[in-house]
């Protein structure tokens, strides 16, 4: 009995620090990986590719960036060449002011096609929004004068605020004036804490700072884009009731529907049993094991569970994602929509998670002004 006692204990020990490890990384500081290397560098007139290591990134269809570890970015057409069973070439559309080309160069990479608004041909504004946290760094991108909806732009976990500006293409176009904010946690946005992330609690306030900024400038209504973990901060905001009467409606890349599920996918995603994912729950949402975690509160999860919700929902909404997407499973998307037909529109891609502009921009573009069209009075 003594030894299944103390075997029992080991296996919950066990249980415990996976699902405190899970909740650790899962609300870490973000850091860009350079996993690739630059295998050679090729020159055919004007024109310049990169050879990569042949993966399924690297091989996928639609237009990507490099970023480089010493700096600067590459951007890459939609060509997808073949040097042999291992290798791709890339051709190079653009690359950043300065940045020499060179093999055995380390770089990431990203769908985060432009750096900044300028890399776009967007022209921004440098502002800062008052948020609870502390002064955030905004671009403020000036629409239409005539009109007073404004679309405010969130970008996911572990990314940042240049990863919205293919939203702000599509808000613009529609004379939007759109704000591209950061929040607590991400790297650019006002330092608090210990710089972990609470998956979207605690950076909805930072985004509900910008709503009040863009109803004190003139909107009337915005329009939110939400990316990821920014689709849950849309959300929250959505339903909240100090904001509802001014949301006009909501386009969600990749949204996280539900985080249980959502951390479930990304263990099985990384060599874990799906079932790894529910050991973190604890560590995430209740207060003592959240603070032993690193997290400044508890995050109530439950309240990002819109699979339960759907019926709480009130703003016209437009989904847009990718059917290869391991990381925000799709049929997450697919199963708000049945449940929701009357707010809900589901815009399917054959992509990873938020490539779905990446994997068909034309598409991607037409279908936010479509729907933003026929949905939004500006």
């Amino acid at each position: 009995m003594r030894r299944v006692a103390l075997g029992a204990g080991l296996v919950a020990a066990g249980a415990l620090g996976v699902g405190w490890a899970i909740a650790r990384r899962l609300t870490a500081p973000s850091t860009r990986r350079y996993d690739l290397i630059v295998r050679d560098v090729e020159y055919d007139g004007d024109a310049c590719l990169i050879v990569l290591d042949r993966t399924r990134q690297t091989a996928a269809e639609g237009a990507y960036n490099l970023w480089f570890e010493n700096g600067g970015w590459a951007q890459l057409s939609e060509d997808v060449l073949d040097r042999g069973p291992t290798l791709i070439a890339r051709r190079v559309t653009s690359t950043a002011s300065g940045l020499t080309l060179r093999a055995g160069d380390h770089v990431s990479w990203s769908g985060i096609y432009y750096a900044t608004p300028h890399d776009a041909s967007l022209h921004a504004h440098d502002i800062t929004v008052d948020t609870p946290a502390g002064p955030a760094p905004a671009w403020r991108i000036d629409g239409d004068g005539a009109r007073s909806t404004w679309a405010i732009h969130l970008h996911g976990l572990g990314s940042v605020r240049a990863g919205t500006l293919r939203g702000v293409l599509a808000a613009t176009e529609r004379g939007y004036t759109s704000l591209v904010i950061t929040y607590r946690a991400d790297g650019e946005g006002s330092g608090v804490g210990n710089g972990r992330a609470t998956l979207g609690f605690t950076e909805a306030d930072d985004a509900a700072a910008a709503i009040e900024y863009a109803m004190r400038h003139g909107a009337r209504q915005v329009v939110l884009f939400g990316c990821s973990m920014g689709a849950a901060i849309a959300l929250q905001l959505a339903h909240h009731p100090s904001h509802r009467r001014s949301i006009a409606g909501l386009v969600l890349d990749s949204p996280v529907l539900d985080w249980t599920e959502v951390i479930k996918a990304n263990c099985t995603r990384s060599g874990l049993p799906a079932a790894a994912g529910s050991l973190a729950i604890p560590w995430l949402t209740l207060r003592p094991l959240a603070r032993m975690a690193g997290l400044p509160e508890r995050i109530p999860i439950r309240s990002f569970d819109w699979m339960v919700r759907a019926e709480e929902l009130t703003a016209p909404t437009l989904i847009l994602h990718g059917t290869r997407d391991d990381s925000v499973p799709v049929r997450l998307s697919q199963a708000l929509r049945d449940a929701r037909p009357d707010l809900v529109s589901l815009e399917v891609f054959e992509a990873g998670h938020t490539l779905s502009w990446n994997s068909d921009r034309g598409r991607w573009q037409y279908a936010v002004t479509e729907w933003l069209t026929g949905r939004i009075t500006a």
